[in-house]
């Protein structure tokens, strides 16, 4: 009865044996793969900046000084696509000035064209400007708004899907409005030249 036994255990495991090594011959399961997003500059955005100003205004001399303000844009990339296509308007405190002559604020409107490297994108920008100047000599102060066009370029990276930080230059012609003083009318052209840096947060 013994060797019955052992012969039956002897059966089992010679037909147990080539399903174990059936197992054996199957590699263990691979999770599946799963492709890292793609990055992407389109949506919406708002952020802030900060810099410097410098350019002429006629019958004040050199002007210059500190800028700071607010901006909001969009921007749209084809799927696969390096160009970036999008709109911004800011609007700027400035402190930009002569002894004479005062740059207020300004602002823009703007269109934006890019090529995007990934993360990091270089872009040319340009559009309408406006801003408001004031004239003060022997006491005599009177304030007028300006109109006119701007151009310029710049860079921006993404820190991330939502922060960005941004370098950036714009030339503005400000158009020709005429001030009032003792002397008798002036027109004032002006022009700026601006330097800054700035944040975004990308929704």
């Amino acid at each position: 009865m013994q060797k019955n036994m052992l012969a039956g255990l002897g059966l089992v495991a010679l037909l147990g044996t080539p399903a174990a090594a059936a197992d054996l011959s199957y590699p263990p399961p691979v999770a599946a793969y799963a492709p890292a997003p793609v990055f992407t500059w389109t949506g919406f955005y708002i952020g802030a900046n900060a810099g410097y100003g410098f350019g002429e205004a006629d019958f004040s001399g050199d002007i210059d000084g500190f800028i700071g303000g607010l901006q909001a844009g969009y921007n749209w990339q084809g799927a696969g696509s390096p160009l970036v296509l999008g709109v911004e308007t800011d609007f700027q405190y400035a402190d930009v000035s002569s002894s004479v002559f005062s740059l207020d604020y300004f602002g823009t409107v703007r269109a934006r064209v890019g090529y995007a490297f990934d993360q990091f994108l270089v872009y040319g920008t340009g559009g309408f400007a406006y801003g408001a100047g004031s004239y003060e000599l022997l006491g005599l102060t009177n304030d007028r708004n300006h109109f006119g066009w701007t151009v310029g370029a710049g860079a921006e990276y993404a820190l991330g899907n939502n922060w960005s930080v941004k370098g950036e230059y714009l030339y503005l012609d400000m158009g020709e409005e005429t001030y009032a003083t003792f002397t008798g009318p002036r027109d004032v052209g002006l022009t700026s030249n601006v330097i800054r840096a700035g944040v975004n947060y990308r929704f």
